[in-house]
């Protein structure tokens, strides 16, 4: 891999230091890069959506916030760690009408809770109740989550996600020809084709110069306590396991030579969150499913995530007042198709779990708990896990 050179120390043998050149990895913006960047819409497009029409969220401050955390994600660590919406913080708000103050306050009260786990070291604690079985169960549970969620989606138009599946899976190791500028291709002509009026709506989209409103001013206490009790303190679980643990064990297996640490993940979604709310933005973090995607369709560096990040950035500055018509070109099976195959490269991950039954048996039990809550996947993976590793109980 192309990188540049900087100074570093190893112990050597005798316990003496030694200067060595050590390489790190340049972010790359390469055809592959860029198709990679566009692995983790299956994700994106649906909450932003939904933020929108459903909560009345400005998109302005909603896709300025997101694409300022992926071009720092991308900047500092190097490797395609994904910003998603937290999901059931998203689910909560879509689904129960709250406003759009009492979503900024639980960004704020998330920020600052995992801003503290993080620079207390407590994360450090949870992270080591969590061994392999019980990651690798949550990875697996999230990727089958991901490939059900892609083939409800590609239910819709069955012939349209057909054609997009055959297509990527000729392409998907083509370098020339990434699998996903021809996929997008395929969703927008579709998209066109069974819309007939989309063309001239497209027409309508004019650019605007826009800056965000400063929401904090909005936000009263009650806000903020609402929004703690409702989504805050019901995400800090699914954050952990999926947000945490499992994008930090993910990166470590696709790049040991960039690794993080659950700290490190812990205090980069803590900063985030307690700026974006001042600013417009949700709540955000590391999803492990998003590097996932941008993974399995070409990224390999920081260099996919400063692309999305730049690319929703212009569109949130210039084109805040135009963005579902924008996400239109984007059909709901096409969507379907992205999240299948990061499904599949996220639960591929746990084939090395090895031969021993007992281990096997609790990434299964995971996996399951998972596909229904993350949290609660973890507390039952590290009780049973603990169970059968002391002899309480046996299988």
């Amino acid at each position: 891999m192309t990188g540049e050179t900087q100074a570093g120390t190893v112990e050597g043998e005798l316990g003496g230091k030694a200067k060595v050149a050590v390489k790190r990895q340049k972010n790359l913006f390469n055809r592959m890069e860029w198709a990679g960047a566009m692995g983790d819409i299956g994700t994106l497009i649906p909450f932003v959506v939904a933020y929108i029409t459903i909560v009345k969220v400005d998109p302005l401050g909603l896709l300025l916030m997101f694409g300022i955390a992926e071009i720092v994600a991308g900047l500092y660590y190097r490797t395609p760690i994904p910003i998603q919406p937290m999901k059931a913080i998203g689910a909560a708000a879509i689904a129960g009408g709250i406003s759009p103050p009492a979503l900024f306050g639980s960004g704020l009260t998330t920020g600052i809770f995992w801003f503290v786990v993080g620079v207390t070291g407590a994360i450090r604690w949870i992270a080591k109740l969590a061994t392999k079985p019980v990651v690798r169960g949550i990875m697996l549970g999230l990727g089958l989550s991901f490939i059900v969620e892609g083939i409800n989606r590609m239910r819709t138009t069955p012939v349209l996600a057909g054609v997009a599946l055959v297509v990527t899976y000729l392409l998907l190791s083509n370098p020339k020809i990434p699998a996903m500028f021809l996929l997008l291709v395929i969703g927008v002509v579709s998209a066109v084709i069974m819309n007939p009026n989309l063309a001239s709506e497209l027409a309508t989209i004019h650019i605007g110069f826009k800056l965000p409103a400063f929401e904090v001013s909005r936000m009263t206490w009650n806000d903020i306590l609402t929004g703690t009790l409702l989504f805050t303190i019901p995400q800090i679980p699914l954050t952990l396991g999926n947000a945490v643990i499992a994008i930090t064990a993910e990166n470590n297996e696709l790049f040991p030579d960039r690794p993080v640490t659950e700290r490190k993940i812990a205090l980069s979604q803590g900063i985030m969150n307690l700026i974006a709310p001042f600013w417009g933005g949700v709540p955000m973090c590391h999803g492990a499913g998003g590097m996932a995607g941008h993974v399995r369709f070409g990224a390999r560096t920081g260099g996919a995530l400063v692309i999305l990040g730049t690319m929703i950035i212009t569109i949130a500055l210039f084109f805040s007042d135009s963005v579902a018509l924008i996400f239109k070109i984007f059909p709901n099976a096409i969507l379907g198709v992205i999240l299948f195959f990061a499904g599949t490269e996220l639960a591929v991950v746990v084939r090395d779990i090895g031969e021993k039954k007992t281990d096997f048996y609790v990434m299964l039990i995971v996996a399951g708990f998972a596909m229904w809550h993350m949290g609660a996947a973890f507390i039952v993976g590290v009780v049973l896990d603990n169970a059968l590793r002391r002899g309480w109980i046996k299988i």
